[in-house]
């Protein structure tokens, strides 16, 4: 088996063509003749994940953030990136990215958030023209209402996370047309208002961006990693599914680079 046969299928299913213009997902770094030995995945690229990928002898990295965004101009061992990348090479070891593509399918980050949090009747809540499977974001309904201080413990613990950032919301009022899109997902409040959410759950919000809940809708930061971290366990089921003969493992070393104090 090479290399080369993984990262096709990965290409098959991720459908990088469906990435954002300013994107840089899909098959980043390495030799894709090398015969291929099992796969390691996690949210971003570290040097953690590069060792845990050493230590039990596989050679290919799957993230979901591209370790290669914006343009590069040193590759030393000075900077981060130049550091992995000899790291990298030295150990014979391929890098794939699964990003916005992942975040547009309809099975991807938020149909894994919004399976998480319990929603029914799911649908993009952005689909691109002609296509209701492919866009941004994700609204669905819990079974039955809640007050919001129960779904936001419940979102909590969902998230394994100990704080959520809310925008002001009255304590009586339910929660049940939940719209979500896991990591920076400011541009979709105005389509979740429009489509009558009582909660949009998203992450990276400044705080003007709050001031859009007008108290018609409850805007949550739940966190950038919090809220992508299921990408890992879909990576790791499409990967399994047709390589099952080969290790895949997800990553237990890298985390989320923000704290809560």
């Amino acid at each position: 088996m090479k290399t080369k046969d993984v990262i096709d299928y990965l290409d098959h299913r991720f459908r990088p063509e469906l990435q954002e213009e300013y994107d840089n997902a899909g098959f980043i770094l390495g030799d894709d003749s090398m015969e291929y030995k099992g796969a390691i995945i996690a949210l971003d690229l570290t040097d953690e994940v590069i060792d845990e990928a050493i230590e039990y002898g596989l050679n290919l990295i799957v993230t979901h953030h591209p370790f290669i965004f914006n343009g590069i101009k040193r590759l030393t061992s000075h900077h981060a990136v130049g550091r992995m990348v000899h790291r990298l090479i030295q150990n014979n070891i391929a890098v794939y990215a699964a990003h916005t593509n992942l975040d547009n399918l309809n099975w991807g980050v938020n149909g894994a958030l919004s399976q998480q949090i319990g929603l029914q009747n799911c649908r993009i809540l952005k689909p691109v023209p002609n296509d209701n499977t492919i866009g941004a974001g994700m609204i669905g309904e819990l079974p039955y209402p809640i007050s919001v201080e129960s779904f936001l413990l419940h979102l909590k613990d969902i998230l394994h996370i100990p704080t959520l950032r809310t925008s002001e919301y009255k304590p009586d009022m339910a929660i049940q047309r939940v719209a979500i899109c896991g990591g920076s997902g400011a541009f979709l409040i105005g389509d979740a208002i429009q489509a009558h959410a009582d909660i949009y759950i998203t992450a990276d919000l400044k705080y003007h961006d709050f001031q859009r809940s007008e108290g018609n809708i409850v805007l949550c930061d739940a966190g950038h990693y919090e809220s992508e971290q299921y990408a890992k366990d879909v990576i790791f089921s499409v990967i399994s599914e047709k390589f099952s003969k080969f290790a895949v493992r997800i990553s237990q070393r890298q985390h989320s680079i923000v704290r809560y104090i």
